[in-house]
């Protein structure tokens, strides 16, 4: 297994096949990139479904796909898979007024996973079952460099705040209302700090997320929340990924902010398969 670096926070994995069974060597190194780099890139990994979720348990306890918590919703995946595509319960490319079409546009906003979950997601194991020709790219900006450029002030001021994170927040920001009372209640809103410290390394990285809603400590909010991902967005902190077929990335979602990019949802199929793991 070697790890090539691609940025100082994102390096891509050769020499392994998910497919098999990891020895405890292996684990021991992937556990040791996983703490050195916030985003890895697997590349041909033809791995089955059972295989995915196989893979992403070796960090932790796998999630249930929120998609079971929303009523009239008929899963293609397991529940412990997130179907990212674009097609409907059937494998069709969605329509115009699919109403799951209005629920992941939201994804082209930066976010963090399951930060409207009390724990919240750590690691997102992301598959590319097939891929578009154009677009579709997904960017990731290192949230721990993006804290440390700022200013000792404002650094300081950020630690006392906690942010309120649902995501109703994410999906209204795009006109998306249609959630039923029911689905409201079994997605409470939940409280996060600005500002995460990671207990090994003790590097402070910004939480922050289309998801969130009200600032506590903060006048404005929203504001805010928009100068801190303009901030954590910029440039020189953020690497862009061109999905090739059967690519896995997995990223920490303490240390780094993501979104989608645009591509013709409506045209080409883009079936990605999400995995996401409560740090054990």
């Amino acid at each position: 297994m070697i790890a090539y670096p691609i940025t100082n926070f994102v390096a891509e994995v050769d020499d392994i096949d998910l497919s098999q069974t990891l020895s405890d060597e292996q684990q021991k190194n992937l556990f040791e990139l996983v703490r050195k780099f916030s985003v890895l890139v697997f590349p041909n990994q033809s791995i089955t479904q059972q295989q995915h979720i196989a893979f992403a348990k070796i960090f932790g306890t796998v999630e249930s796909s929120i998609e079971y918590n929303l009523q009239g919703a008929a899963p293609r995946l397991p529940k412990e898979l997130s179907d990212v595509s674009n097609l409907s319960s059937q494998g069709e490319i969605w329509t115009a007024d699919s109403s799951k079409r209005k629920l992941i546009l939201a994804n082209r906003l930066w976010h963090t996973d399951s930060s409207f979950r009390n724990p919240s997601a750590c690691l997102t194991f992301l598959h590319a079952k097939s891929i578009p020709p154009v677009g579709g790219h997904t960017e990731f900006a290192d949230t721990v460099a993006a804290f440390e450029a700022l200013d000792s002030l404002i650094q300081n001021q950020l630690r006392s705040f906690t942010a309120e994170h649902s995501i109703i927040n994410s999906r209204n920001k795009l006109g998306f209302y249609s959630f039923k009372q029911q689905e409201l209640d079994s997605l409470p809103p939940v409280y996060h700090p600005i500002v995460l410290t990671d207990v090994e390394s003790g590097k402070e990285s910004l939480y922050i997320s289309s998801h969130i809603g009200a600032i506590q400590g903060s006048h404005n909010s929203e504001q805010l929340l928009t100068q801190l991902i303009a901030h954590a967005t910029q440039r020189q902190f953020v690497y862009t990924h061109r999905w090739r077929a059967h690519d896995l990335v997995v990223w920490n979602n303490f240390k780094t902010v993501h979104r989608g990019t645009e591509f013709d949802d409506l045209k080409w199929c883009r079936d990605f398969q999400r995995a996401t793991v409560i740090k054990n």
